[in-house]
């Protein structure tokens, strides 16, 4: 009997690792999805849109990077 017991243990351990990876996965397309519609939304900006907001088309990618990520 504390075999079976320790059978299903490690199966509820792989279960929660693969659910785990999973959500690690979805967050990853969500934050994705995010950085590629800011990177769009930014990139249908004019110059003079641009620097009204105070930037430059050089900074695109890291400010979409920094709202998707956080970095």
């Amino acid at each position: 009997m504390a075999l079976v017991q320790d059978i299903r243990s490690i199966e509820a351990g792989f279960i929660d690792r693969a659910a785990a990876f999973l959500a690690g996965l979805s967050e990853a397309r969500q934050r994705r999805k995010v950085y590629r519609q800011t990177l769009k939304e930014l990139n249908e900006l004019s110059a003079r849109e641009l620097a009204d907001l105070g930037m430059h088309r050089s900074m695109l990618t890291r400010i979409a990077i920094e709202a998707a990520y956080g970095n």
